[in-house]
């Protein structure tokens, strides 16, 4: 049998259509993944015991001032430089609510057609295969909006750094200062996996997991040929 060419249209699978379902990230968004990404960036340099040497050595015989790598300027400026570039490497998982849209690695949804391509079914999002895995509208501008904020609030990020580590960079930064009298809810909203998925696992399984995934594959390949075979 020849492979299929379907039409797909977003709608089979979530409520509303792409276009209608992309929407601008929120101030409170965009500061909560600045300051995860931030962190994140800090956190694989916060063993390092290099040691650094400023100034220069003068014939007077002054020595070079040593200053620790891990409370040095040096350090931030390294951490700040690409973390809004960082932000382009997340996806958005229309499936999941609120804030938790935006995550690293490809959404389920997306990941199912993948798979209905490789299978040669022609699937039609109104873009070439090639860039399905190109940021997004809604990722796009979210790291603009991350330049924005991180040049505004510059000072308060290394006020945070030199001075009040012991404190939460998400509670200092987005509550404290970027969201004061803002609606800061989606700060609360932490990823517990998917909860169908557990309540599946929990239940004996009579089918193995590829069986499994070939069945939502078919699923969805049913739902988009009942929007007519081209």
């Amino acid at each position: 049998m020849g492979s299929l060419l379907l039409l797909f249209v977003l709608s089979v699978a979530c409520p509303a259509t792409w276009a209608e379902d992309e929407r601008i990230p929120n101030k409170c968004e965009v500061c909560k993944y600045l300051t995860a990404e931030l962190q994140s960036a800090l956190t694989k340099t916060s063993r390092s015991k290099e040691v650094l040497e400023l100034g220069e050595v003068l014939d007077s015989g002054n020595r070079k001032r040593k200053i620790k790598y891990n409370t040095s300027e040096t350090r931030l400026a390294e951490a700040i430089d690409n973390i809004c570039q960082g932000i382009l490497e997340y996806s958005v998982h229309a499936e999941r609510p609120g804030s938790l849209r935006y995550a690293k690695g490809t959404s389920e949804t997306m990941a199912t057609l993948k798979n209905l391509v490789h299978k040669g079914v022609k699937v039609d999002l109104g873009i070439p295969y090639e860039l399905w895995d190109e940021p997004s509208v809604e990722v796009s501008d979210m790291k603009k909006q991350c330049e924005t904020m991180l040049e505004i609030y510059e000072e308060v990020v290394e006020d945070w750094y030199f001075n009040h580590q012991d404190q939460c960079l998400e509670a200092f930064l987005c509550q404290k200062h970027v969201l004061k009298n803002s609606d800061q809810e989606c700060l609360k909203e932490v990823w517990k996996g998917d909860p169908g998925k557990k309540e599946e696992q929990s239940k004996p399984q009579k089918n193995s997991e590829g069986a499994s995934k070939e069945l939502e594959e078919e699923s969805m390949a049913d739902n988009l040929r009942s929007m007519g075979e081209l």
